[in-house]
């Protein structure tokens, strides 16, 4: 019992990410993209390999007439994603009550 308890402990960055694996995460990237799906697999440069994925896009046009902001998001469901450590800004792990 106490490896596991030491297997669930976060003393560094990656740790937080390696207790993740397996479980749905939120990742928010560059370019106003946003994902959530199940962690596989993630290495030191955050490079993530994700399934079940849903993909959000959002982006802001201005209307010529009137100067608006119109805010439109686009979404779409991938089985299997490989995400670039280097576009990634944030990653939530799930809630752990």
């Amino acid at each position: 019992m106490a490896g596991h308890e030491e297997d669930a402990t976060v003393k560094e960055p990656l740790d937080l990410i390696r207790l993740s694996l397996d479980e749905k995460i939120y990742v928010k990237l560059r370019g106003d993209r946003e994902l959530r799906g199940k962690l596989h697999a993630y290495d030191q440069h955050l490079n993530m390999i994700l399934g079940e994925v849903e993909e959000t896009i959002t982006t802001v046009e201005i209307d010529d007439e009137t100067y608006e902001e119109i805010i439109k998001t686009q979404k779409r469901v991938v089985p299997f994603l490989f995400v670039r450590g280097d576009g990634v800004i944030l990653v939530s792990p799930p809630l752990r009550t």
